[in-house]
């Protein structure tokens, strides 16, 4: 026999939705979940890289939410707040899987001017790039294709705009590490969406 049908308008901001939930409503638990999910699941996804991993972290994320959401200070949208724990979730799961050790000597001893350059220009944050539909869901393809060591620095740093020193924290890393390693994803992105991120003037010379 199917459920009450929940009318989530009645949440129809922010405030409203918190205010429900600090009043525990079922209602507004449904709300949040049903609003949020499909993003978190997204971040997830493209941290991990695993779409069961994926899942766990969603779970564990509106879990972690809801019970810590006395400590929720407000400073932040509550859509940040969620996105944050996901990330939390997502890189404790990294971290328990077996490290990449070449790649992580690679990242720690190559300094950036060692990598071969590019000509063309690269915007700071990759997704400012996506100036369409079709190069987005491109670049998208191309960051969930990175290395996991590459594919989370450029998640934290060009995605979530994380300081250089923010992410070697989350990481554990050293910030000359990070941004050997953002140096090498920024590069590999470019090879994979040349095509994409060529001028006409270049296009036309290849």
């Amino acid at each position: 026999m199917p459920g009450p049908t929940i009318d989530l308008t009645i949440y129809d901001d922010e405030a409203a939705l918190l205010s429900g939930l600090r009043r525990h409503d079922p209602d507004a638990c449904t709300c949040l979940v049903k609003r949020y999910a499909p993003l978190v699941y997204a971040r997830a996804l493209r941290l991990t890289g695993d779409h069961d991993e994926a899942e766990g972290v969603l779970q564990t994320t509106f879990i972690k939410a809801c019970e810590a959401l006395a400590s929720f200070d407000g400073v932040s949208s509550l859509g940040t707040w969620i996105y944050r724990i996901a990330t939390n979730e997502g890189l404790m799961l990294l971290r328990k899987r077996k490290p990449q050790v070449a790649l992580d000597e690679v990242a720690e001893t190559l300094q950036p001017d060692e990598l071969p350059q590019q000509r063309q220009a690269w915007a700071p944050d990759p997704l400012r790039a996506a100036l369409n539909g079709e190069l987005q869901a491109a670049l998208e393809q191309a960051i969930a294709a990175l290395p996991e060591p590459l594919r989370v620095v450029v998640l934290l740093r060009d995605i979530e705009q994380l300081s250089t020193e923010e992410t070697a924290e989350r990481l554990g890393l050293t910030a000359g590490a990070v941004k050997v390693r953002l140096h090498r994803a920024r590069l590999k992105l470019r090879e994979i969406l040349s095509g994409y991120l060529a001028s006409p003037t270049e296009a036309d010379d290849e």
